[in-house]
């Protein structure tokens, strides 16, 4: 780990000295000077992470040199210290930037506490800082691309975004649901609050209850402190439950009493606690043949499916991969430090022939794997490698039929709700009618079946 950087500005030899001498057996790298002249020349070239500068110099002060050093860069912390201190200076410095005003003489240990409470917040900036850039990076807009598919449903999204309905988010594994949940939230009117997921996959009736409602002290064996449930968490925010067709068929009561009176209690606890959130839920499954077998509450269904907005796999917007992949290797070369990496067009046409199983968490992993590996900056075809089990040239493939077959018996549910008036239907399914019609065209939706 490399050493923290300091650099000293006074015009005593002494006291550079004695500073210099203890912060080094502290660990510091430390460099000095005793003018502003030296300070920005030093400053400019080894680029410290704090500086310490006495505030009388013999070419200035440190009120003269402190706007040109934030100026070079702004991040770093300065200290000043003077033998003569007054509260209107002090004030003075600290709006030129200054973090610290120390009056002469300095008490080593004190300095010592000092900077290393500056040189951990600053540490805690950076990794913030990096975080957010990483998290800028990782995140794919969902809406990438020209084709129709996309287009459409980048229409539908927006139009969510002025409503608190419910949004049911459907679409085959690796599609983009949680990506494209987060971007609601993001884009809402909730978006200064909070956004917290869970995915149902899995999960008991007793370990997702106590998830999404939380539990007393005391309320089942091992429950030693209270917790809290995620709708608490998520108050005034957005609640995203992941593969909501695998919620237990004890919960789904409970789940729906949340969506209509905003109420709920925690495991051992009889009082009602209120929220305000909204749901945001997404399946990889038939809803529809869950709700025959038994399996889902269709009073659940019709509740969580006001809004619901199908997610194209990435074989029905082929003409999309060339522009997804570029984005995702950029995210990728950013994080291994590669930013020059490019793909070829032979690498682009590949991508566009393969059938995508695994949709657009599949691309991210050929893109990243092919750009560990590679030692080329420009990527192509033979650089890339797939799953055997996926066959190229594949014209369409199971999930893109069920997506379709889903979206078909949706509409053919709300028609029947709505007695096959196609103007109420379009308003719940939030369409226009005349995409509804031809919907109901496509989909050879006949009055019989309605």
């Amino acid at each position: 780990m490399s050493k923290s950087k300091i650099l000293i500005v006074d015009d005593e030899p002494g006291v550079r000295f004695g500073m210099r001498e203890f912060l080094e057996t502290h660990g510091y790298k430390i460099d000095d000077t005793n003018c502003c002249r030296g300070a920005e020349d030093l400053f400019q070239a080894m680029r410290p992470d704090v500086a310490i500068i006495d505030y009388l110099l013999p070419d200035g002060t440190a009120l003269d040199l402190l706007p040109r050093l934030k100026a070079i860069d702004p991040g770093v912390h300065l200290v000043i210290l003077t033998g003569h201190g007054s509260i209107d200076l002090a004030v003075r410095a600290i709006k030129e930037g200054a973090e610290q005003f120390l009056i002469k003489p300095v008490d080593l240990s004190t300095l010592l506490v000092i900077l290393e409470r500056l040189l951990e917040s600053q540490r805690n900036h950076r990794k913030q800082i990096a975080r957010k850039s990483q998290q800028a990076r990782r995140t794919v807009d969902p809406f990438i691309g020209s084709s129709a598919a996309i287009r459409q449903l980048a229409e539908q999204a927006k139009r969510v975004l002025s409503t608190e309905s419910p949004v049911l988010l459907l679409g085959a594994t690796g599609v983009g649901k949680g990506v494209l949940a987060q971007w609601i939230h993001d884009n809402s009117r909730r978006c200064e609050e909070a956004f917290v997921d869970l995915n149902c996959a899995g999960l008991s009736q007793e370990l997702l209850e106590t998830e999404l409602f939380g539990h007393e002290k005391g309320a089942f064996t091992g429950a030693a402190t209270s917790k809290l449930g995620l709708f608490e968490v998520a108050h005034r925010g957005t609640v995203f439950l992941d593969e909501i067709g695998d919620v237990d068929l004890q919960v789904q009561p409970k789940l729906l009493k949340v969506l209509e009176e905003q109420k709920f209690h925690r495991l051992g606890d009889v009082r009602d606690r209120q929220v305000d959130v909204r749901l945001v839920a997404a399946t990889c499954q038939d809803l529809s043949r869950l709700m025959r077998e038994n399996k889902f509450r269709s009073d659940l269904y019709y509740r969580i499916s006001t809004i619901p907005l199908v997610i194209p796999s990435l074989r029905e917007r082929a003409e999309d991969i060339p522009a997804l992949a570029r984005h995702l290797l950029a995210n990728c070369a950013a994080d291994i430090g590669r930013n020059d990496l490019e793909l070829s067009p032979d690498a682009e046409r590949e991508l566009q022939m393969y059938a995508w199983p695994g949709n657009i968490r599949e691309l991210r992993n050929v893109l990243e794997r092919a750009a560990l590996l590679s030692e080329q900056r420009i990527l192509r075809a033979a650089d890339l490698r797939f799953d055997d089990v996926a066959k190229r040239e594949t014209p369409a493939h199971d999930s893109q039929l069920t997506l379709l077959e889903l979206e078909r018996r949706h509409i053919e549910l709300v028609l029947a709700e709505e007695r096959g008036q196609v103007e109420r239907a379009a308003k719940r399914l939030g369409i226009p009618r005349s995409s509804l019609y031809q919907k109901i065209k496509k989909f050879q939706i006949t009055s019989s079946r309605v």
